[in-house]
């Protein structure tokens, strides 16, 4: 459980109940601490592969996460690698928000046409998606750092009317230029209108046909009104890799992801408007949307954002952004944590992070040495550690600690949050005992589960529903312990069987760790 200092997020008993409640029951529950149009009277229509949960409810996404926050409470402190600095406001982001949403309906933007965001973390990434999330819009986020060619893999598949990218990003003190890998991943195709925000080069003028960010926002002066949506519209896509087949452009439900969201960052982080919160990943990966985007502004904390490396000018960055916003709760994932680690304590001496009470983690399994020294280093011992686990498919974290509530142990993922039926299966179907490792899946539909893939539906079935029948598989070897803790150990193809014994990655890299000649 975690040091008294830290806030909960709920109560033991409370938790108990909300696990014992029927998901369709729990997700209601949920539903009525969001703000909606016409509130959702039933949960869930359908089974997995044809679901819709919330049908007839009607809201918008962006007056859950802007709209009903105090205009004077910061939103976003903003900070670039080279000491760049930016505060918004609630109010202010709103309002930029609206004006923006209001230029893409000038430029022809209506409800269902994609629009795709080519960005870092800076504060016109979070504008141009929450004002898609305004009028209807479907976005897509690509990650910064992808090839030309895999950016136009993404462009050829969403086909967006607009793009909307930064003219660069700063990476060790270099400056890297997006625009121009755009330039070269748009060769050949059609794409009506190309929006630059110009953060790195000013100064340089635009190619032909570009629009510029700030002056579209500047010369717009009237504010989009939010779109009333129904739950189950699609809000935006998420490309998986596609190292050996074309990418997976995954259709997640802009409301359905919301609610999902809205109560994972609220049971893994505890976060509310007292927080200072830090979220390390890229925009371009779901990590982001679900705990800063959409999660983390639909629970009204303050954000502090971050473009550029985390081990520039000196190891000693991290900490001194966790102490020069009064970090709260950071959520970042283990490889960040090693790396500071590796770079030696001498870096942490001197910084205040006396505020910080909780790290949460994602996207790869978490060694025991790296979950003690975050604990027992980095807050003195009186910081929780939550490991959290999800996917891009499943549109959320959903296994982890419910903060103050449910117990952690180093290395594991905590237990299935309320509303997720989760199950480790052998490969004929039936429940592995305690303690076994089999296969994740997930019986039941939920909000944020995703629900096509875009333009090819069967490839979705077949690629989730089918291997199990009536289940989602996540493809990854689990086992439950003897509490009823998850513990993942990676993808199922990776694992290993050893005289009878199967083997995850987890334990061949704990072992391989455990000698002093290797170090990642």
């Amino acid at each position: 459980m975690p040091p008294a200092r830290v806030r909960a997020a709920t109560t033991a008993e409370e938790a108990a109940r909300l696990r014992a409640l029927d998901p369709e029951a729990y997700w209601l529950e949920i539903a009525r601490e969001l703000t909606w149009d016409s509130p959702p009277r039933t949960a869930l229509e359908g089974t997995l592969g044809d679901f819709r949960y919330y049908p007839g409810a009607t809201g918008n996404v962006s007056v859950n996460c802007l709209d009903r926050w105090p205009a004077e409470r910061i939103a976003l402190h903003y900070e670039r690698e080279d000491g760049l600095t930016e505060t918004w406001t609630y109010g202010r982001l709103t309002d930029a928000v609206s004006r923006f949403a209001s230029a893409l309906l000038g430029l022809g933007v209506t409800r269902g046409d994609r629009v795709a965001v080519y960005a870092s973390n800076v504060p016109e990434a979070f504008i141009a998606i929450h004002a898609c999330y305004r009028i209807g819009a479907i976005y897509t986020v690509i990650f910064a750092g992808f090839s030309a060619s895999a950016v136009r893999d993404r462009l050829e598949d969403a086909q967006p009317k607009v793009v909307v990218c930064t003219d660069g990003t700063l990476r060790r003190g270099r400056a890297i230029s997006l625009e121009s890998t755009l330039d070269e991943a748009m060769r050949g195709l059609t794409i009506p209108h190309v929006i630059v925000a110009r953060r790195i080069a000013p100064e340089k003028p635009l190619g032909a046909g570009k629009i510029d960010f700030h002056e579209l926002l500047e010369r717009t002066t009237t504010h989009a009104a939010p779109v009333s949506l129904e739950a189950n519209d699609p809000g935006f896509l998420i490309y998986t890799s596609g190292t050996t087949s074309k990418p997976k452009g995954l259709v997640h439900a802009g409301l359905g992801f919301l609610a999902g969201v809205y109560a994972n960052v609220k049971w893994s982080l505890a976060l509310d408007a007292s927080d200072s919160y830090w979220c390390t990943a890229d925009v371009g990966w779901l990590t982001f949307p679900i705990f800063a985007l959409v999660g983390g502004l639909a629970n009204g904390a303050t954000h502090v954002i971050y473009e550029g490396s985390l081990d520039t000018p000196t190891p000693a960055r991290p900490y001194e952004i966790l102490a020069r916003y009064g970090v709260t709760k950071l959520f970042t994932a283990p490889t960040a944590l090693r790396m500071m680690r590796r770079a030696g304590d001498q870096h942490l001496e001197g910084h205040d992070l006396s505020r910080l009470e909780l790290v949460s983690l994602v996207g790869e399994p978490l060694d025991p040495d790296t979950w003690h020294w975050t604990r027992d280093q980095l807050g003195r011992g009186e910081l929780f550690v939550n490991n959290t686990y999800g996917q891009t498919e499943t549109g959320t974290a959903w296994a982890s600690s419910m903060i103050g509530a449910t117990p952690t142990r180093p290395g594991s993922c905590g237990h299935p949050l309320p509303g997720y039926r989760a199950r480790v299966v052998r490969e004929n179907g039936t429940d592995a005992a305690p303690g076994e490792l089999g296969a994740l899946v997930l019986a039941a539909p939920f909000p944020c589960l995703a629900r096509s893939v875009w333009g090819d539906h069967d490839r979705y079935v077949q690629t989730y529903l089918t291997e199990y029948p009536g289940h989602y598989a996540a493809s990854d070897a689990a086992l439950f312990d003897f509490d009823g803790q998850l513990w993942v150990t990676g993808r199922l193809d990776d694992v290993i069987n050893v005289a009878g014994h199967r083997l995850g990655t987890m334990e061949l890299e704990a072992a391989l760790l455990t000698h002093p000649a290797v170090s990642e």
